[in-house]
Protein backbone atom coordinates (compact mmCIF):
# COMPACT_ATOMS: atom_id res chain seq x y z
CA UNK A 1 0.00 0.00 0.00
CA UNK A 2 1.47 3.26 -0.86
CA UNK A 3 2.09 6.23 1.88
CA UNK A 4 0.36 9.63 1.71
CA UNK A 5 3.69 10.82 1.83
CA UNK A 6 4.81 8.76 -1.27
CA UNK A 7 1.49 10.26 -3.01
CA UNK A 8 1.89 13.55 -2.57
CA UNK A 9 5.58 12.79 -3.88
CA UNK A 10 3.79 11.91 -7.31
CA UNK A 11 1.59 14.28 -7.90
CA UNK A 12 4.28 16.91 -7.53
CA UNK A 13 6.17 15.15 -9.72
CA UNK A 14 3.25 15.00 -12.41
CA UNK A 15 2.42 18.70 -11.50
CA UNK A 16 5.75 19.71 -12.58
CA UNK A 17 5.56 17.56 -15.65
CA UNK A 18 2.58 19.40 -16.74
CA UNK A 19 3.83 22.75 -15.94
CA UNK A 20 0.41 23.76 -13.70
CA UNK A 21 0.95 27.04 -12.74
CA UNK A 22 -0.72 28.52 -9.61
CA UNK A 23 -1.34 32.44 -8.53
CA UNK A 24 -2.17 32.10 -4.73
CA UNK A 25 -4.30 35.05 -3.08
CA UNK A 26 -4.31 35.78 0.58
CA UNK A 27 -5.54 38.35 2.31
CA UNK A 28 -4.92 40.63 5.48
CA UNK A 29 -6.36 43.16 8.15
CA UNK A 30 -10.27 41.81 7.68
CA UNK A 31 -12.36 39.70 6.01
CA UNK A 32 -14.62 40.20 3.54
CA UNK A 33 -11.81 42.70 1.63
CA UNK A 34 -12.82 41.18 -2.00
CA UNK A 35 -10.03 38.11 -2.36
CA UNK A 36 -12.52 36.66 -4.32
CA UNK A 37 -13.27 39.21 -6.79
CA UNK A 38 -9.80 40.25 -6.93
CA UNK A 39 -8.64 36.70 -8.24
CA UNK A 40 -11.16 36.26 -10.36
CA UNK A 41 -10.28 39.64 -12.23
CA UNK A 42 -6.64 38.84 -11.96
CA UNK A 43 -7.62 35.50 -13.97
CA UNK A 44 -10.34 37.63 -16.60
CA UNK A 45 -6.44 39.27 -17.53
CA UNK A 46 -4.77 35.93 -18.71
CA UNK A 47 -5.86 34.26 -22.02
CA UNK A 48 -8.91 32.25 -22.58
CA UNK A 49 -7.00 29.47 -24.23
CA UNK A 50 -5.59 28.54 -20.93
CA UNK A 51 -7.83 26.11 -18.56
CA UNK A 52 -8.22 28.40 -15.84
CA UNK A 53 -9.48 26.44 -12.83
CA UNK A 54 -10.14 28.37 -9.64
CA UNK A 55 -10.28 26.73 -6.31
CA UNK A 56 -11.15 28.59 -2.64
CA UNK A 57 -9.76 26.85 0.86
CA UNK A 58 -12.26 28.19 3.67
CA UNK A 59 -11.39 27.70 7.48
CA UNK A 60 -14.67 27.03 8.73
CA UNK A 61 -15.84 23.55 10.37
CA UNK A 62 -18.99 23.72 8.43
CA UNK A 63 -18.41 20.86 5.66
CA UNK A 64 -19.98 23.53 2.75
CA UNK A 65 -21.63 26.49 3.23
CA UNK A 66 -25.40 25.10 2.85
CA UNK A 67 -26.75 25.95 6.11
CA UNK A 68 -24.83 29.24 6.89
CA UNK A 69 -27.08 31.98 6.99
CA UNK A 70 -26.72 34.60 4.07
CA UNK A 71 -26.53 37.77 6.23
CA UNK A 72 -23.68 36.54 8.09
CA UNK A 73 -21.72 34.46 5.40
CA UNK A 74 -24.01 35.67 1.73
CA UNK A 75 -25.15 33.98 -0.43
CA UNK A 76 -24.99 30.36 -1.14
CA UNK A 77 -23.97 29.78 -4.54
CA UNK A 78 -25.27 26.57 -6.14
CA UNK A 79 -23.59 24.83 -9.18
CA UNK A 80 -24.60 22.74 -11.98
CA UNK A 81 -23.29 18.84 -9.85
CA UNK A 82 -25.55 20.51 -6.80
CA UNK A 83 -23.01 21.56 -4.74
CA UNK A 84 -23.29 24.31 -2.34
CA UNK A 85 -20.54 26.83 -2.45
CA UNK A 86 -18.72 29.50 -1.34
CA UNK A 87 -20.11 32.97 -2.80
CA UNK A 88 -16.53 33.37 -4.30
CA UNK A 89 -17.79 30.74 -7.19
CA UNK A 90 -20.50 33.43 -8.57
CA UNK A 91 -17.33 35.65 -9.50
CA UNK A 92 -15.22 33.35 -11.05
CA UNK A 93 -18.18 31.97 -13.36
CA UNK A 94 -19.10 35.29 -13.92
CA UNK A 95 -15.43 36.72 -14.51
CA UNK A 96 -14.26 33.81 -16.25
CA UNK A 97 -17.58 32.40 -18.28
CA UNK A 98 -16.87 28.87 -16.82
CA UNK A 99 -18.47 26.26 -14.94
CA UNK A 100 -17.25 24.91 -11.51
CA UNK A 101 -17.82 21.94 -9.57
CA UNK A 102 -18.39 21.20 -5.67
CA UNK A 103 -14.90 19.47 -5.36
CA UNK A 104 -13.26 23.06 -6.13
CA UNK A 105 -14.71 24.16 -2.85
CA UNK A 106 -12.38 23.10 0.31
CA UNK A 107 -13.38 23.63 3.74
CA UNK A 108 -11.82 22.48 6.79
CA UNK A 109 -14.87 20.27 7.51
CA UNK A 110 -14.49 18.48 4.48
CA UNK A 111 -10.71 17.76 5.17
CA UNK A 112 -11.02 16.48 8.40
CA UNK A 113 -13.59 14.13 7.39
CA UNK A 114 -12.09 12.86 4.59
CA UNK A 115 -8.58 12.86 6.54
CA UNK A 116 -10.62 10.63 9.28
CA UNK A 117 -12.32 8.24 7.11
CA UNK A 118 -8.45 7.56 5.38
CA UNK A 119 -7.28 6.64 9.17
CA UNK A 120 -10.44 4.07 9.60
CA UNK A 121 -9.49 2.54 6.51
CA UNK A 122 -5.89 1.99 7.53
CA UNK A 123 -4.24 4.41 4.70
CA UNK A 124 -1.83 5.95 7.17
CA UNK A 125 -0.49 2.70 7.76
CA UNK A 126 -0.93 2.69 11.96
CA UNK A 127 1.30 5.88 12.33
CA UNK A 128 -0.09 8.59 14.09
CA UNK A 129 -1.96 11.26 11.80
CA UNK A 130 -0.84 15.29 13.25
CA UNK A 131 -2.27 18.31 11.64
CA UNK A 132 1.81 18.67 10.45
CA UNK A 133 2.78 16.91 8.37
CA UNK A 134 -0.30 14.80 7.71
CA UNK A 135 -3.76 16.94 7.22
CA UNK A 136 -1.12 20.26 5.43
CA UNK A 137 -0.20 17.07 2.80
CA UNK A 138 -3.86 16.13 2.58
CA UNK A 139 -4.53 19.74 1.80
CA UNK A 140 -2.13 19.56 -0.81
CA UNK A 141 -3.24 16.52 -2.56
CA UNK A 142 -6.41 17.73 -2.64
CA UNK A 143 -5.33 20.78 -4.50
CA UNK A 144 -3.16 18.91 -6.57
CA UNK A 145 -6.44 16.35 -7.31
CA UNK A 146 -8.37 18.93 -8.59
CA UNK A 147 -6.07 20.76 -10.55
CA UNK A 148 -5.05 17.78 -12.32
CA UNK A 149 -8.49 15.75 -13.10
CA UNK A 150 -9.34 18.99 -14.81
CA UNK A 151 -6.06 19.10 -16.60
CA UNK A 152 -5.41 22.90 -15.27
CA UNK A 153 -3.32 25.18 -17.16
CA UNK A 154 -3.70 27.61 -14.48
CA UNK A 155 -5.01 27.17 -10.95
CA UNK A 156 -6.39 30.29 -8.78
CA UNK A 157 -6.18 29.65 -5.46
CA UNK A 158 -7.54 31.19 -3.01
CA UNK A 159 -6.96 31.17 0.84
CA UNK A 160 -10.43 32.20 2.66
CA UNK A 161 -10.47 34.39 5.88
CA UNK A 162 -7.77 36.88 7.69
CA UNK A 163 -4.01 35.81 7.96
CA UNK A 164 -3.55 34.99 11.48
CA UNK A 165 -7.00 33.45 12.04
CA UNK A 166 -6.42 29.78 13.69
CA UNK A 167 -9.28 28.16 10.99
CA UNK A 168 -6.80 29.08 7.88
CA UNK A 169 -3.20 27.92 9.20
CA UNK A 170 -3.09 24.81 7.80
CA UNK A 171 -3.66 26.17 4.31
CA UNK A 172 -0.91 28.58 4.57
CA UNK A 173 1.45 25.70 5.47
CA UNK A 174 0.39 24.20 2.45
CA UNK A 175 0.71 26.92 0.21
CA UNK A 176 4.34 27.06 1.98
CA UNK A 177 5.02 23.89 0.87
CA UNK A 178 3.82 24.16 -2.38
CA UNK A 179 5.90 27.55 -2.83
CA UNK A 180 9.06 25.65 -1.91
CA UNK A 181 8.79 22.93 -4.44
CA UNK A 182 7.00 24.39 -7.21
CA UNK A 183 9.23 27.72 -6.87
CA UNK A 184 8.54 29.95 -10.38
CA UNK A 185 5.48 28.00 -11.48
CA UNK A 186 3.48 30.20 -8.23
CA UNK A 187 2.99 33.64 -7.80
CA UNK A 188 1.55 34.87 -4.56
CA UNK A 189 -0.37 38.22 -4.09
CA UNK A 190 -1.74 39.37 -0.87
CA UNK A 191 -4.84 41.33 -0.38
CA UNK A 192 -4.37 43.88 2.64
CA UNK A 193 -6.53 47.37 3.52
CA UNK A 194 -5.29 50.76 3.51
CA UNK A 195 -7.45 52.69 6.06
CA UNK A 196 -8.02 56.57 5.81
CA UNK A 197 -8.14 58.38 8.64
CA UNK A 198 -10.02 61.76 9.80
CA UNK A 199 -8.75 64.09 6.65
CA UNK A 200 -8.46 61.65 3.92
CA UNK A 201 -4.68 60.40 5.43
CA UNK A 202 -3.76 56.69 4.13
CA UNK A 203 -2.34 54.98 6.65
CA UNK A 204 -0.12 51.71 5.95
CA UNK A 205 0.58 50.41 9.33
CA UNK A 206 -2.41 47.76 8.98
CA UNK A 207 -0.89 46.69 5.98
CA UNK A 208 2.67 46.15 7.29
CA UNK A 209 1.25 44.31 9.82
CA UNK A 210 -0.46 41.93 7.82
CA UNK A 211 2.52 41.90 5.27
CA UNK A 212 4.74 41.01 8.32
CA UNK A 213 1.88 37.89 9.17
CA UNK A 214 2.71 36.60 5.71
CA UNK A 215 6.11 36.75 6.07
CA UNK A 216 6.18 34.93 8.67
CA UNK A 217 4.30 32.17 7.46
CA UNK A 218 7.19 31.89 4.71
CA UNK A 219 5.63 33.09 2.20
CA UNK A 220 6.95 36.23 0.15
CA UNK A 221 4.14 37.68 -1.85
CA UNK A 222 4.87 39.13 -5.53
CA UNK A 223 2.46 41.38 -5.66
CA UNK A 224 0.72 43.51 -3.01
CA UNK A 225 -3.35 44.78 -3.62
CA UNK A 226 -3.90 47.47 -1.55
CA UNK A 227 -8.03 47.85 -0.89
CA UNK A 228 -9.00 51.09 -0.48
CA UNK A 229 -11.33 54.15 -0.84
CA UNK A 230 -9.90 55.95 -3.54
CA UNK A 231 -6.18 55.35 -5.34
CA UNK A 232 -3.05 54.99 -2.69
CA UNK A 233 -0.68 58.03 -3.02
CA UNK A 234 2.85 57.41 -3.99
CA UNK A 235 4.04 57.46 -0.30
CA UNK A 236 1.99 54.39 0.26
CA UNK A 237 3.40 52.82 -2.35
CA UNK A 238 7.07 53.32 -1.45
CA UNK A 239 6.50 52.48 2.00
CA UNK A 240 4.43 49.45 1.49
CA UNK A 241 7.35 48.54 -1.40
CA UNK A 242 10.11 49.17 1.23
CA UNK A 243 8.55 47.00 3.53
CA UNK A 244 7.74 44.29 1.26
CA UNK A 245 11.12 44.35 -1.37
CA UNK A 246 9.33 44.84 -4.04
CA UNK A 247 9.16 47.47 -6.44
CA UNK A 248 6.68 50.11 -6.69
CA UNK A 249 4.91 48.97 -9.62
CA UNK A 250 4.23 45.92 -7.99
CA UNK A 251 2.03 47.76 -5.26
CA UNK A 252 -1.23 48.29 -6.71
CA UNK A 253 -4.18 49.93 -5.80
CA UNK A 254 -7.76 48.45 -5.42
CA UNK A 255 -9.63 51.17 -4.50
CA UNK A 256 -12.97 51.49 -4.78
CA UNK A 257 -15.21 51.30 -7.87
CA UNK A 258 -18.82 51.95 -8.66
CA UNK A 259 -18.93 48.24 -10.19
CA UNK A 260 -16.99 45.41 -9.27
CA UNK A 261 -16.25 44.41 -13.41
CA UNK A 262 -14.41 47.67 -13.35
CA UNK A 263 -11.99 45.95 -11.14
CA UNK A 264 -10.02 44.04 -14.25
CA UNK A 265 -10.08 47.28 -15.57
CA UNK A 266 -8.10 49.23 -13.22
CA UNK A 267 -5.55 46.34 -12.56
CA UNK A 268 -4.83 46.27 -16.46
CA UNK A 269 -4.55 50.18 -16.47
CA UNK A 270 -1.60 49.34 -13.91
CA UNK A 271 -0.05 46.56 -15.99
CA UNK A 272 -0.70 43.64 -13.58
CA UNK A 273 -1.43 41.68 -16.44
CA UNK A 274 2.17 42.13 -17.85
CA UNK A 275 3.24 41.48 -14.31
CA UNK A 276 1.41 38.15 -13.70
CA UNK A 277 1.96 36.80 -17.21
CA UNK A 278 5.41 37.55 -17.60
CA UNK A 279 6.25 35.97 -14.18
CA UNK A 280 4.18 32.77 -15.04
CA UNK A 281 5.26 33.00 -18.87
CA UNK A 282 1.27 32.80 -19.97
CA UNK A 283 -0.17 34.40 -22.44
CA UNK A 284 -2.62 37.53 -21.72
CA UNK A 285 -6.27 38.10 -22.76
CA UNK A 286 -6.82 38.85 -25.96
CA UNK A 287 -10.09 38.77 -26.22
CA UNK A 288 -10.33 41.24 -22.77
CA UNK A 289 -11.90 44.08 -25.48
CA UNK A 290 -15.13 41.78 -25.35
CA UNK A 291 -15.30 41.75 -21.46
CA UNK A 292 -14.36 45.45 -21.06
CA UNK A 293 -17.52 46.86 -23.69
CA UNK A 294 -19.66 45.34 -21.56
CA UNK A 295 -17.85 46.80 -18.24
CA UNK A 296 -18.16 50.64 -20.01
CA UNK A 297 -21.80 49.57 -21.51
CA UNK A 298 -22.85 49.95 -17.73
CA UNK A 299 -20.76 52.53 -16.32
CA UNK A 300 -22.19 54.89 -18.95
CA UNK A 301 -25.17 53.72 -17.84
CA UNK A 302 -24.76 55.01 -14.76
CA UNK A 303 -24.38 58.61 -15.64
CA UNK A 304 -27.81 58.57 -17.68
CA UNK A 305 -30.16 60.60 -16.25
CA UNK A 306 -33.16 58.07 -17.03
CA UNK A 307 -33.46 56.08 -13.79
CA UNK A 308 -35.35 52.58 -13.35
CA UNK A 309 -35.12 51.38 -10.03
CA UNK A 310 -35.44 47.34 -9.20
CA UNK A 311 -37.20 46.50 -6.09
CA UNK A 312 -35.44 43.10 -4.52
CA UNK A 313 -37.81 42.19 -2.19
CA UNK A 314 -36.74 39.92 0.73
CA UNK A 315 -35.81 39.39 4.89
CA UNK A 316 -32.41 39.04 3.90
CA UNK A 317 -31.75 42.94 3.29
CA UNK A 318 -29.20 43.69 5.93
CA UNK A 319 -26.29 43.14 3.17
CA UNK A 320 -26.19 42.65 -0.24
CA UNK A 321 -24.33 40.06 -0.59
CA UNK A 322 -27.73 38.30 -0.02
CA UNK A 323 -28.71 38.88 -3.24
CA UNK A 324 -25.27 39.21 -4.81
CA UNK A 325 -26.29 36.98 -8.16
CA UNK A 326 -29.37 38.66 -8.24
CA UNK A 327 -28.30 41.93 -8.46
CA UNK A 328 -24.94 40.84 -10.64
CA UNK A 329 -27.80 39.30 -13.46
CA UNK A 330 -29.63 42.20 -13.34
CA UNK A 331 -26.31 44.23 -14.23
CA UNK A 332 -25.79 41.88 -16.69
CA UNK A 333 -28.56 42.33 -18.49
CA UNK A 334 -28.86 46.45 -17.70
CA UNK A 335 -25.85 46.20 -20.44
CA UNK A 336 -28.95 46.06 -23.37
CA UNK A 337 -30.49 49.08 -22.20
CA UNK A 338 -29.46 52.57 -22.31
CA UNK A 339 -30.76 53.55 -18.74
CA UNK A 340 -29.48 53.99 -15.02
CA UNK A 341 -30.49 50.57 -13.69
CA UNK A 342 -30.86 50.75 -9.46
CA UNK A 343 -31.32 48.39 -7.31
CA UNK A 344 -32.91 48.71 -4.20
CA UNK A 345 -33.65 45.84 -1.37
CA UNK A 346 -36.74 46.00 0.25
CA UNK A 347 -37.28 44.53 3.37
CA UNK A 348 -40.62 42.28 3.49
CA UNK A 349 -41.24 42.66 7.09
CA UNK A 350 -41.66 46.67 6.84
CA UNK A 351 -43.77 47.29 3.29
CA UNK A 352 -45.21 50.94 2.82
CA UNK A 353 -47.04 51.79 -0.17
CA UNK A 354 -45.01 54.73 -0.87
CA UNK A 355 -41.92 52.88 -1.50
CA UNK A 356 -43.62 50.06 -3.87
CA UNK A 357 -44.55 53.25 -5.81
CA UNK A 358 -41.22 54.15 -6.42
CA UNK A 359 -40.35 51.12 -7.67
CA UNK A 360 -40.32 50.27 -11.83
CA UNK A 361 -40.17 46.16 -11.27
CA UNK A 362 -40.01 44.25 -8.39
CA UNK A 363 -38.11 40.52 -8.15
CA UNK A 364 -39.18 38.54 -5.08
CA UNK A 365 -36.12 36.04 -5.18
CA UNK A 366 -34.91 32.65 -3.14
CA UNK A 367 -36.04 32.53 0.96
CA UNK A 368 -36.82 30.44 3.78
CA UNK A 369 -39.75 30.26 6.20
CA UNK A 370 -42.58 32.43 7.16
CA UNK A 371 -40.77 35.50 8.32
CA UNK A 372 -41.52 38.55 5.66
CA UNK A 373 -44.12 36.08 3.69
CA UNK A 374 -47.16 38.59 4.23
CA UNK A 375 -45.23 41.24 2.23
CA UNK A 376 -44.05 39.22 -0.25
CA UNK A 377 -47.49 38.17 -0.97
CA UNK A 378 -48.73 42.23 -1.49
CA UNK A 379 -46.03 43.20 -3.13
CA UNK A 380 -47.03 39.98 -5.58
CA UNK A 381 -50.27 41.00 -5.73
CA UNK A 382 -49.63 44.99 -6.03
CA UNK A 383 -47.35 44.41 -9.39
CA UNK A 384 -49.96 41.83 -10.66
CA UNK A 385 -52.63 44.45 -10.37
CA UNK A 386 -51.05 47.15 -11.17
CA UNK A 387 -49.11 45.80 -14.72
CA UNK A 388 -45.72 46.53 -13.27
CA UNK A 389 -43.64 43.94 -14.10
CA UNK A 390 -42.59 41.09 -11.84
CA UNK A 391 -39.80 38.32 -11.63
CA UNK A 392 -40.21 35.89 -9.30
CA UNK A 393 -37.63 33.55 -8.06
CA UNK A 394 -37.95 30.03 -6.57
CA UNK A 395 -39.79 30.97 -3.32
CA UNK A 396 -40.93 34.17 -5.56
CA UNK A 397 -42.65 31.35 -8.03
CA UNK A 398 -44.69 29.46 -4.86
CA UNK A 399 -45.79 32.99 -3.17
CA UNK A 400 -47.28 34.07 -6.57
CA UNK A 401 -49.14 30.87 -7.19
CA UNK A 402 -50.29 31.66 -3.44
CA UNK A 403 -50.89 35.06 -4.35
CA UNK A 404 -53.34 34.32 -7.43
CA UNK A 405 -54.83 30.96 -6.15
CA UNK A 406 -56.25 33.33 -3.06
CA UNK A 407 -56.88 36.29 -4.74
CA UNK A 408 -58.10 35.05 -8.35
CA UNK A 409 -59.06 31.62 -8.12
CA UNK A 410 -60.90 31.81 -4.60
CA UNK A 411 -58.83 28.95 -3.49
CA UNK A 412 -59.50 29.43 -0.07
CA UNK A 413 -57.06 28.85 2.89
CA UNK A 414 -54.26 27.65 0.47
CA UNK A 415 -51.07 28.02 1.44
CA UNK A 416 -47.50 26.58 1.24
CA UNK A 417 -47.15 23.51 4.36
CA UNK A 418 -43.25 25.48 5.04
CA UNK A 419 -45.76 28.39 5.97
CA UNK A 420 -48.63 26.69 7.14
CA UNK A 421 -48.09 23.02 8.20
CA UNK A 422 -52.00 22.76 8.88
CA UNK A 423 -52.93 24.20 5.60
CA UNK A 424 -56.62 22.67 4.48
CA UNK A 425 -55.12 23.34 0.47
CA UNK A 426 -51.93 22.83 0.47
CA UNK A 427 -50.96 24.32 -3.25
CA UNK A 428 -47.15 24.16 -2.45
CA UNK A 429 -45.66 21.08 -0.20
CA UNK A 430 -42.48 19.33 0.79
CA UNK A 431 -40.96 17.13 -1.87
CA UNK A 432 -41.96 13.49 -0.43
CA UNK A 433 -38.41 12.49 -0.27
CA UNK A 434 -36.97 15.59 1.41
CA UNK A 435 -35.79 14.35 5.30
CA UNK A 436 -35.85 17.42 7.53
CA UNK A 437 -33.35 15.83 9.98
CA UNK A 438 -30.81 15.89 8.02
CA UNK A 439 -30.87 19.62 6.46
CA UNK A 440 -27.05 19.59 4.55
CA UNK A 441 -27.00 18.93 1.18
CA UNK A 442 -30.58 17.38 1.10
CA UNK A 443 -32.28 20.05 -1.06
CA UNK A 444 -33.59 19.45 -4.33
CA UNK A 445 -29.96 20.91 -5.53
CA UNK A 446 -28.60 21.81 -9.09
CA UNK A 447 -29.09 21.47 -12.72
CA UNK A 448 -32.53 20.38 -14.00
CA UNK A 449 -34.84 20.54 -17.54
CA UNK A 450 -37.77 22.19 -18.28
CA UNK A 451 -39.53 21.95 -21.00
CA UNK A 452 -41.22 24.78 -22.32
CA UNK A 453 -44.82 25.66 -23.74
CA UNK A 454 -44.52 26.84 -27.38
CA UNK A 455 -46.04 29.99 -27.62
CA UNK A 456 -45.39 31.04 -24.29
CA UNK A 457 -43.18 34.41 -23.15
CA UNK A 458 -40.43 32.30 -21.77
CA UNK A 459 -40.09 29.81 -24.65
CA UNK A 460 -39.76 33.51 -26.92
CA UNK A 461 -37.10 34.54 -24.01
CA UNK A 462 -35.32 31.40 -24.07
CA UNK A 463 -35.82 30.91 -27.83
CA UNK A 464 -35.88 27.15 -26.87
CA UNK A 465 -38.20 24.61 -25.90
CA UNK A 466 -36.08 23.34 -23.62
CA UNK A 467 -33.90 24.56 -20.76
CA UNK A 468 -31.62 23.79 -17.85
CA UNK A 469 -31.23 25.84 -14.88
CA UNK A 470 -30.22 25.53 -11.36
CA UNK A 471 -32.48 24.54 -8.48
CA UNK A 472 -32.58 25.05 -4.63
CA UNK A 473 -35.67 24.05 -2.28
CA UNK A 474 -37.26 22.01 -0.74
CA UNK A 475 -41.61 22.47 -1.72
CA UNK A 476 -42.86 21.90 -4.81
CA UNK A 477 -46.15 23.32 -6.48
CA UNK A 478 -48.54 20.33 -4.94
CA UNK A 479 -49.52 18.00 -8.49
CA UNK A 480 -52.92 17.59 -7.40
CA UNK A 481 -53.59 21.39 -7.90
CA UNK A 482 -52.19 22.02 -11.05
CA UNK A 483 -55.55 21.52 -13.18
CA UNK A 484 -56.98 23.85 -10.45
CA UNK A 485 -54.20 26.80 -11.77
CA UNK A 486 -54.46 27.54 -14.91
CA UNK A 487 -57.17 29.73 -16.49
CA UNK A 488 -57.53 32.21 -19.19
CA UNK A 489 -54.74 34.63 -17.53
CA UNK A 490 -52.76 32.01 -15.51
CA UNK A 491 -50.08 30.07 -17.87
CA UNK A 492 -47.86 27.02 -16.43
CA UNK A 493 -45.33 27.51 -19.35
CA UNK A 494 -42.59 25.09 -17.81
CA UNK A 495 -42.62 21.84 -16.60
CA UNK A 496 -40.42 18.88 -15.65
CA UNK A 497 -39.71 16.56 -18.58
CA UNK A 498 -42.44 13.69 -16.98
CA UNK A 499 -45.05 17.25 -16.25
CA UNK A 500 -44.89 16.23 -12.33
CA UNK A 501 -43.33 19.75 -11.65
CA UNK A 502 -44.18 23.35 -12.00
CA UNK A 503 -40.99 25.11 -13.31
CA UNK A 504 -42.45 28.28 -14.91
CA UNK A 505 -45.56 30.59 -14.69
CA UNK A 506 -46.45 33.57 -16.26
CA UNK A 507 -49.56 35.88 -17.13
CA UNK A 508 -51.23 36.91 -20.44
CA UNK A 509 -52.52 40.71 -20.30
CA UNK A 510 -49.52 41.35 -18.37
CA UNK A 511 -46.21 43.65 -19.35
CA UNK A 512 -44.39 40.70 -17.80
CA UNK A 513 -45.23 38.34 -14.84
CA UNK A 514 -43.21 35.63 -14.81
CA UNK A 515 -41.84 33.18 -12.46
CA UNK A 516 -39.34 29.97 -12.13
CA UNK A 517 -38.88 27.45 -9.88
CA UNK A 518 -34.96 27.98 -9.97
CA UNK A 519 -32.80 30.32 -10.01
CA UNK A 520 -31.93 31.15 -13.90
CA UNK A 521 -30.02 34.19 -11.90
CA UNK A 522 -26.59 31.58 -11.05
CA UNK A 523 -26.15 31.09 -15.02
CA UNK A 524 -25.67 34.72 -15.55
CA UNK A 525 -22.71 36.15 -17.35
CA UNK A 526 -21.27 39.76 -18.13
CA UNK A 527 -20.84 38.59 -21.72
CA UNK A 528 -23.86 36.72 -21.85
CA UNK A 529 -26.70 37.87 -19.79
CA UNK A 530 -29.92 35.84 -18.49
CA UNK A 531 -32.93 36.25 -21.32
CA UNK A 532 -35.43 36.04 -18.51
CA UNK A 533 -33.73 39.50 -16.76
CA UNK A 534 -33.27 40.53 -20.29
CA UNK A 535 -37.05 40.45 -20.54
CA UNK A 536 -37.67 41.52 -17.43
CA UNK A 537 -35.47 44.99 -18.03
CA UNK A 538 -36.67 45.46 -21.32
CA UNK A 539 -40.30 45.24 -19.73
CA UNK A 540 -39.21 47.70 -17.35
CA UNK A 541 -37.48 49.86 -19.88
CA UNK A 542 -40.71 49.81 -22.48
Amino acid sequence: MISQKEKLKQMYKEVKEKNIKFIVMTGGVLSGLGKGVALASIGSLISNDLKKVPIKCDGYLNYDPGTLNPVEHGEVFVLDDGSEVDMDFGHYERFLNITCNGKQNLTMGKIYKDIIDLEREGKFLGKTVQLIPDVTNFIQQSIFSIALSQKADVVLLEIGGTIGDIENELYFFAVKEMARYLKSNIFNVHLTYVPEILGGEQKTKPAQTSLEKVFHRGLQPDVVLCRSKKRIDASCEDKLGVFSGLSSDKIISAEDVKNIYEIPLNFKKQNLDDIVCDSLQVPKNQDFDVFKEKVEKITTNHKNSKIKTIGICGKYTKINDSYASVIEAINHASTFFDTKTIVKCIDTENVDSETLEQIDGFIVPGGFGNRGVDGKINIIKYARENKKPFLGLCYGLQLAIIEYAKNVLNIKECNSTEIDSKTPNPIIKILPNQDLNLLGGTMRLGAYEACLLKGSKVFSLYNSDKVSERHRHRYEVNPEYHKHLEDDHFVVSGKSPDGSLVEFIELKDHPFFVATQSHPELKSRIVNAHPLFVGFLKAVNL
